[in-house]
């Protein structure tokens, strides 16, 4: 890992960060590799190996940029189960609608009692709610993990439309206890003035 990457390991994000191509990753190894990457393409270390500083720019730019995206869609469950269903030739219906009705009025419940949370400011909703998200986003990562393996390619698009709306619904659970705990210590400080 001392010398440049080769080029043809950017078509690939997971042999871009040395991981198997599977559902399941390590984020350790993902942030730790991250920082390896950003600093062998860094623009200073970039320069070295090529002679015309705007090329070298030029190249530390399109290589951050494309290290950046491959380590957000890795990152995430649910880019990644459709980035691993776009290598396998099957994200074709990834954009279609949910069919499942139960799953679709529970979750609907869950963005209604979250969207009243962050406008009342409780947070007591919102720590109830967020493990319940948590256990959904769990099981529909195990399915999807469990269909890409048997390549039931239905249930695999099916868990990661799922997971799309989970993934949403808890960065909105975890930006409102933010919010809300942000909001609560400065009434906080508000105290000792």
């Amino acid at each position: 890992m001392t010398d440049m990457t080769p080029e043809a390991q950017f078509d690939n994000f997971f042999a871009l960060f040395e991981q198997p191509v599977q559902f399941e990753v390590q984020q350790d190894r993902l942030d730790q590799h991250l920082r390896l990457l950003q600093k062998q393409y860094h623009p200073d270390n970039v320069a070295k190996n090529l002679a015309n500083t705007k090329q070298a720019q030029q190249h530390s730019e399109q290589a951050s940029a494309l290290i950046n995206q491959a380590y957000q869609t890795l990152s995430a469950p649910d880019s990644r189960a459709s980035y691993l269903l776009e290598m396998a030739g099957q994200a074709q219906n990834l954009e279609h609608s949910i069919a499942d009705l139960d799953f679709l009025e529970d979750a609907m419940q869950m963005r209604m009692d979250l969207d009243d949370a962050i406008m009342d400011k409780d947070r007591l909703v919102l720590q109830q709610l967020h493990p319940q998200i948590v256990e959904r986003l769990i099981k529909q990562s195990d399915r999807f993990s469990h269909a890409y393996q048997n390549k039931d390619w239905q249930t695999a698009i099916d868990a990661t439309q799922k997971l799309k709306f989970l993934v949403k619904l808890n960065a909105d659970v975890t930006t409102g206890l933010d919010e809300v705990s942000t909001a609560h210590q400065a009434d906080d400080d508000d105290l000792y003035v």
